[in-house]
């Protein structure tokens, strides 16, 4: 048995379900989840009609490089939403199976365990893939703890000797659970401390497509990297994905994009993995990236139901509005998980506390304290569990 399965924590939901184990919800009102990140809009009807009419691709083996028909509808979304001059779809791309699969695999290729590059530089908040992909290939993930203010992950500040031993940088951008979007200044700044140090820089960016206005999309990767003349991508790689950008997630489609070296290194791995798209969901995907009116139509709803519980809770809860992404990250006016159990138990409402989120570095968990609302239902159910959450937080 691989001894490093027991440095792996459990995942945060099942850590809220030993917190929860105790807790019995208020069973007259109905249940509402706003604990896990899964979106609940509606599959846009012409995704499902393709399926239908591409199911025969089940019939034969997928290439592990995905056909040229996906990769350049993914070149020509990334040029399209990130404003970039070129990107080869033949070297520059590689569909995957989703966008946790891709994380955890990439960095089975990126760290060497032969050398002195041992760290996994993570969030703090964070999605807990970094830290079970760095433990699993054999090195030790890094915390950098975010401003508890502005929610900046300060990565300058981490010490030389550290950075110096530094394989792996991760970036969450829009944040998991922030929404915190990174400016074109820190990408430079990230960019600049790879060059000295020679780390590989991976940003995480499921969330991209879910923000506020339409005219004011967040700042990628590729873009940072191509406005500051890194034109080749060097020593980055960009994951993304249409889970929540299509409301597939169950379809498991996305993408890894930048840095043609490390793709191809990736490739191989991956051909040895067993990580191909099936011939029907790459099909799926081709169409799904070429179409922009159901993604305009998803974040109208987002900003729709993030208004209205805006307006509901923020007077006796104050809320900071995220840049991008479908979670409010909320200061909890007692202890985060007491906060969670008694929500729970009093109006039946299901939310993620900060500290799971989260590990102690340099004596504070940064996400204590704190809890994560995702607003991923209705509208109804958005403006019910304002309502409720109202209610509790009025009665502290």
């Amino acid at each position: 048995m691989n001894s490093r399965l027991d440095l792996l924590q459990p995942y945060p939901f099942e850590k809220l379900r030993t917190l929860m184990k105790e807790v019995k919800g208020n069973e007259a009102l109905g249940l509402i989840a706003l604990s896990v990140g899964e979106p609940r809009h509606p599959t846009p009807q012409f995704i499902k009609e393709a399926w239908s009419n591409h199911v025969d691709g089940l019939a034969n083996y997928p290439t592990t490089l995905g056909s040229e028909n996906l990769r350049m509808a993914i070149s020509e979304w990334i040029k399209r939403r990130f404003l970039i001059n070129q990107i080869d779809h033949a070297t520059q791309i590689i569909p995957t199976l989703g966008s946790r699969e891709a994380l955890f695999s990439i960095i089975q290729v990126l760290i060497d365990a032969h050398t002195t590059k041992k760290y996994v530089i993570c969030p703090n908040p964070f999605y807990q893939i970094y830290e079970g992909a760095a433990l699993l290939a054999g090195a030790t993930p890094y915390f950098v703890n975010a401003d508890p203010i502005n929610h900046q992950v300060a990565y300058a500040d981490v010490d030389p000797s550290v950075l110096k031993q530094t394989a792996v940088v991760f970036v969450c951008s829009p944040g998991n659970p922030t929404g915190k979007v990174m400016t074109l200044n820190e990408w430079k700044t990230l960019f600049e401390l790879s060059d000295t140090y020679g780390f590989t820089i991976v940003s995480d960016e499921c969330y991209s497509e879910i923000y506020p206005d339409d005219k004011a999309p967040p700042l990628g990767a590729l873009t940072a990297s191509q406005q500051l003349g890194r034109q080749q991508f060097e020593r980055l790689i960009v994951m993304s994905s249409l889970s929540k950008r299509s409301n597939v997630p169950g379809m498991r489609s996305a993408f890894a994009a930048g840095d043609a070296q490390l793709l191809k290194n990736f490739l191989l791995y991956r051909t040895y993995h067993g990580s191909a798209m099936n011939p029907a969901i790459q099909k799926v995907s081709e169409l799904a990236w070429q179409d922009e009116s159901h993604v305009i139509e998803n974040r109208r709803l987002y900003r729709e139901k993030f208004t209205v519980f805006y307006d509901i809770v923020n007077s006796v809860l104050p809320l900071e509005k995220p840049e991008a992404s479908f979670y409010y990250w909320v200061k909890t006016p007692i202890d985060d998980v007491l906060f969670t159990q008694q929500l729970f138990a009093q109006h039946h409402i299901q939310v993620l506390p900060g500290s799971v989120l989260a590990r102690e570095h340099k004596g504070t968990n940064p996400g204590k304290n704190r809890v994560r609302i995702a607003l991923v239902g209705s509208i109804d159910e958005t403006i019910d569990a304002a309502n409720r959450i109202k209610t509790f937080v009025s009665q502290l």
